[in-house]
C-alpha cells in the first residue's frame, strides 16, 4: 500500500517532503519514503491512497496518560475491577481517535495496563502501543495516596517495591514527590535510592515533581524523566539537558485546570458550592503554574533539554487526550510546528528506546502513521482534523 499527501512530515523536527509518499509492505513496515512519483515508480501495481491537500506524519505518542484513573468519576462506587477494565479500554479508544498510536501510562491500578496490552496482542481488543509503569509510589500520606498510589517509606521499602514491580512486568517505575507544598515528600536519600535501584534493575523511572526544592532533588538523583517540572528554573533545565533527563511538561493539564478555576470564579463563588470554593483556593496554584509555562517554555526548550509531550488529563469532563492542544500551546509559546511534532514522535521514541521501531517515517520502522487535513508543518492546528490513523499499516477503526 502507498499513502500519498501534499506534505510528508518525517518527525525528526526538520524534514518535510512535498508531494510525498510512504510505501508500507505486507508486514506493516515502512518500505520506502520519498517523493510520490519516485515511490510509485519503485512499487508499480501497489494500491494508492492519496489524501490530497493533507499531511502524513508518524503516529503521535502521549507520554503521560492514566488509562485506569477512574477516581474522578462521580459514580465511583460503581467501579469494580470489571468496570475499571472497561473504562481503561474506552480510554484507549479515545486516545486512538485523537491520533495517538503509542502511550506511556504512568500509574493506573496494578496490572491493568499489562493485561490491556496483552489483550491487544491477542487480538481481543484494539489499543495503542502501550508502555506502562505499575501503580506509582509516594510516601505515606503523599501525593496520590488517596488515588490508589502505593505508600512506601524509607530506602528499603522503596527498593523492595521497585523490585516487586519489575518482577510483575512494569516497563517503567513512577515516583511522586511533590504536590502543591514546598516541602518535598521523599527525602534525598529516598530519591537517590529509587533512582539507583532503577539503574541496578535496568528499568527507567519517571518522577512527578513540580515544585522546589523537589525538582532539584530529582535532578540530583538522576531520574529518566521529570513529569510536570512546573516551576523549573533555567539553570535546572540546563542541568537536565546536560544529564540527559527528559522533561514532560504537561502544559495542557495545568492550562485546563487554570481555565476551569477561572471560569468557576468568574461565574460567582457561592460559599455553599464546594466545587466553587475549591476552585478559588486552587487558583492560587494554577494561575502561577499557567504563567510559568507560558513565560518560560521557550527559554527552557532552547537549553537543549529534550521535551516529550504528554497530556495527563484526569479531570472529570476534561477533553480526551488533547495532545493536539499540547503541541499547539508549545507553538504558541515559541517553538515551530515541526519542533512541536518532534516532541510527540522522535523524542518519545528515543526516551522509550523504540527509535528503531517507531517515531519517524523511516524505512524499516513499523508503519504507525497519521493523516491530517492541511499542512501541519506550517499550521499545528492541522492536527485537529484527523483523516486516518494507522498502526503497523492497518487503519484503526474504534
Amino acid at each position: 500500500m502507498i499513502f500519498c499527501a501534499k506534505h510528508l512530515v518525517t518527525g525528526d523536527g526538520t524534514t518535510v517532503i512535498e508531494d510525498g509518499a510512504v510505501y508500507v509492505d505486507k508486514e506493516g513496515l515502512i518500505g520506502d519514503v520519498g517523493a510520490a512519483a519516485d515511490v510509485k515508480a519503485a512499487h508499480p501495481g501497489e494500491p494508492v491512497t492519496d489524501y490530497g491537500d493533507a499531511t502524513i506524519l508518524p503516529g503521535l505518542m502521549d507520554m503521560h496518560t492514566h488509562f485506569g484513573y477512574y477516581y474522578s468519576q462521580p459514580d465511583l462506587f460503581n467501579y469494580d475491577d470489571y468496570m475499571i477494565a472497561y473504562y481503561a479500554l474506552n480510554e484507549a479508544h479515545r486516545a486512538l481517535r485523537r491520533d495517538i498510536t503509542t502511550i506511556r501510562d504512568v500509574s493506573s491500578p496494578s496490572g491493568l495496563l499489562k493485561q490491556l496490552r496483552l489483550a491487544g496482542e491477542k487480538g481481543f481488543v484494539t489499543v495503542p502501543r502501550i508502555i506502562h509503569t505499575d501503580t506509582g509510589m509516594c510516601m505515606t500520606g503523599g501525593h496520590g495516596h488517596d488515588d490508589g498510589i502505593v505508600e512506601v517509606d524509607g530506602v528499603d521499602e522503596i527498593r523492595k517495591e521497585i523490585r516487586k514491580q519489575r518482577r510483575d512486568g512494569a516497563d517503567w517505575i513512577k515516583v511522586l514527590t511533590s504536590n502543591r507544598e514546598p516541602v518535598p515528600e521523599f527525602t534525598q536519600e529516598e530519591l537517590d535510592a529509587a533512582a539507583d535501584e532503577c539503574r541496578r534493575r535496568g528499568i527507567k523511572c519517571a518522577v512527578h515533581a513540580g515544585l522546589q526544592p523537589a525538582i532539584q532533588m530529582c535532578i540530583d538523583a538522576g531520574f529518566t524523566s521529570i513529569e510536570h517540572g512546573t516551576f523549573l528554573t533555567l539553570e535546572q533545565a540546563k542541568q537536565m539537558a546536560e544529564k540527559g533527563i527528559y522533561w514532560t511538561p504537561t502544559i495542557t493539564a495545568y492550562t485546563v485546570l487554570y481555565e476551569f478555576c477561572k471560569k468557576t470564579i468568574e461565574e460567582g463563588v457561592d460559599p455553599g458550592n464546594r466545587i466553587a470554593v475549591k476552585a478559588m483556593r486552587d487558583m492560587a496554584f494554577f494561575e502561577p503554574a499557567y504563567n510559568a509555562y507560558k513565560d518560560n517554555f521557550k527559554k527552557f526548550y532552547d537549553t537543549g533539554v529534550t521535551v516529550v509531550a504528554g497530556t495527563d488529563m484526569v479531570l472529570y469532563g476534561a477533553p480526551a487526550y488533547p495532545l493536539n492542544r499540547e503541541l499547539a500551546l508549545m507553538v504558541e509559546y515559541g517553538i515551530t510546528p515541526l519542533q512541536a511534532i518532534q516532541t510527540a514522535t522522535e523524542n518519545p521514541a528515543r526516551m522509550l528506546e523504540l527509535e528503531h521501531v517507531v517515531g519517524t517515517l523511516r524505512t524499516g520502522l513499523e508503519a504507525d502513521l497519521l493523516a491530517v487535513k492541511g499542512n501541519a508543518a506550517e499550521d499545528i492546528h492541522a492536527l485537529d482534523e484527523v483523516l486516518g490513523v494507522f498502526i503497523r499499516g492497518e487503519e484503526v477503526r474504534v
